[in-house]
């Protein structure tokens, strides 16, 4: 096993401080959060080596408690079609690695790749 073999695995499950998105109740459920707390999403391409690099970065210098932001997690190769109705409910063309803040039933702010590391949310919360 060479030294990126465990780097850039597209099976490596990452290190989430949140819940994953499997289904589109997951998606309208966590839209209905959003009018009592913020909620993140990521989505995240587990074969693409900058969306990996952009969630390890994120997820390293992730500080916010449950009670601030709910975080979720969308595998975009498994679940596509959940990301195509992100996409189209929330009025945010879909890219990947992409995050979305969701507060009120809107995303108020969203980033993609490099933008996702330099976006401060807390201004947003």
């Amino acid at each position: 096993m060479g030294i990126f073999d465990s780097m850039f695995k597209p099976d490596s499950k990452p290190l989430w401080p949140g819940v994953s998105i499997q289904s589109k109740a997951d998606l309208e459920g966590l839209l209905e959060k959003s009018f009592i707390r913020s909620q993140l999403i990521f989505k995240h391409s587990t074969r693409c080596s900058i969306s990996r690099y952009v969630l390890s970065d994120f997820i390293a210098h992730y500080t916010f408690s449950s009670d601030e932001l709910e975080s979720h997690y969308l595998d975009l190769l498994n679940y596509r079609e959940i990301s195509n109705q992100i996409a189209d409910q929330l009025e945010v063309a879909h890219q990947s690695p992409q995050i979305l803040l969701i507060k009120n039933g809107k995303a108020v702010v969203h980033a993609s790749h490099e933008g996702i590391t330099e976006l401060q949310l807390s201004i947003y919360l």
